[in-house]
């Protein structure tokens, strides 16, 4: 029997974690009358159905090893993610994928490994984030540059708190507007690497976060020294099908949801995009 692509899977919510303000953690079952889930790559996504509503796409913010559950951490933006947000657990979506092109694993092994992420950016280098520490040995010394408007914004509190606890991990958080209680540093994520310094030979860097962040990073990133190539983003806006039929999401003679998400620097000059 063939199956149909665009045809959603019902899966079921186990939990719901409040990650920061208006975010959402979703951990969700394999689909009904599967075992677990498709093997997938950090950086890979899903789309997701509210039924009666819409569908949209989210990266899996979970790290691959744990078959029967992933997790999708939603900001509350729209139309769709407003409703999932209305949902719980014990409710049932509609899930389609995982697709696209995840992290280059394969090339990263024995690299010194830069993370730069703005606010609900940090959700799908969490997921590499989370395979790398658990092939430590594989990987160099650790950084993780993380930064958000306001301390409520911050997600992934725990974990960021257990990162920095770990041997060879270096944690930085920074908010753009601190409020009473806030202590670390204020500015922006950017502002705050380019200003620290970070040497570019050996290591890998992966950035996430809003369009205009992304962009000054990867600006101040090659001024650092970073090779085009040793840069690497994601791309998740604008995809619709998943599957690269529809054209939604191209960008030059890509299309994102399956040339990427994922590109490096060098790839996003080629498609003069990104800078």
């Amino acid at each position: 029997m063939v199956t149909n692509v665009y045809l959603p899977r019902p899966s079921r919510i186990v939990s719901v974690r409040e990650e920061a303000q208006g975010i959402k953690t979703f951990t969700v079952r394999a689909p009904e009358g599967e075992p677990s889930w498709p093997r997938f790559a950090p950086g890979q996504f899903l789309e997701v159905t509210v039924f009666g509503v819409g569908e949209a796409p989210f990266s899996i913010t979970s790290a691959p090893g744990s078959p029967g559950e992933l997790e999708l951490t939603v900001a509350a933006v729209g139309e769709v993610t407003e409703e999932l947000h209305a949902l719980a657990a014990g409710d049932v979506i509609g899930v389609r994928g995982p697709y696209g092109r995840g992290f280059p694993i394969g090339d990263m092994k024995g690299r010194r490994l830069l993370f730069v992420a703005g606010g609900i950016g940090l959700a799908p280098l969490r997921s590499l984030i989370g395979h790398v520490i658990s092939e430590r040995d594989d990987y160099g010394e650790i950084s993780i540059y993380y930064g958000a408007r306001n301390p409520s914004l911050l997600c992934f509190c725990e974990d960021l708190t257990a990162w920095e606890s770990a041997p060879h991990i270096q944690v930085r958080v920074t908010v753009d507007s601190p409020d009473a209680a806030w202590q670390g540093p204020v500015g922006t994520v950017t502002s705050l690497l380019a200003k620290e310094g970070y040497e570019a030979g050996g290591a890998t860097a992966f950035v996430c976060g809003p369009p205009v962040m992304i962009r000054h990073t990867l600006r101040v990133l090659l001024e650092m020294g970073f090779a085009p190539k040793d840069v690497i983003t994601t791309l998740e806006r604008r995809m619709e099908c998943g599957v690269g039929k529809c054209g939604h999401c191209t960008v030059g003679k890509a299309r994102v949801c399956v040339d990427g998400p994922v590109f490096s620097c060098a790839e996003l000059l080629d498609l003069k995009e990104g800078l």
